[in-house]
């Protein structure tokens, strides 16, 4: 049912994910609940992002059980839980290198 990212777009563009998506980060209290397993803190902020116009995103609500696996599971509370981007990604094996200092595998002369 949620195998293609058309459909996938679709759910997540949803009203009844959007209104999920918002009871779900108030029972979690807007904190990742990923950070809190680890013993650290982690918030949604309000910060604002000129370039994308929008806010940032700190907090995303996730699947426990994959929607593409467990379509029945979509909508229900139990299944999801609120994760800050990082934890997110670290789930989903996503690693973003960041490279602080663009020069350091330059020529030094």
């Amino acid at each position: 049912m949620y195998k293609t990212q058309e459909q996938k777009r679709k759910f997540y563009d949803s009203g009844s994910w959007k209104q999920i998506r918002e009871v779900v980060k108030k029972r979690d209290n807007y904190e990742c609940q990923g950070c809190k397993r680890n013993g650290t803190v982690s918030i949604d902020s309000n910060e604002y992002s000129e370039s994308a116009k929008r806010k940032k995103i700190a907090l995303v609500v996730d699947h426990i059980k994959e929607l593409e696996d467990y379509p029945e599971l979509a909508l229900e509370i139990d299944n999801l839980e609120t994760l800050c981007v990082a934890c997110h990604n670290a789930k989903h094996d996503r690693a973003f290198e960041v490279n602080l200092n663009k020069w350091q595998y330059d020529e030094k002369w």
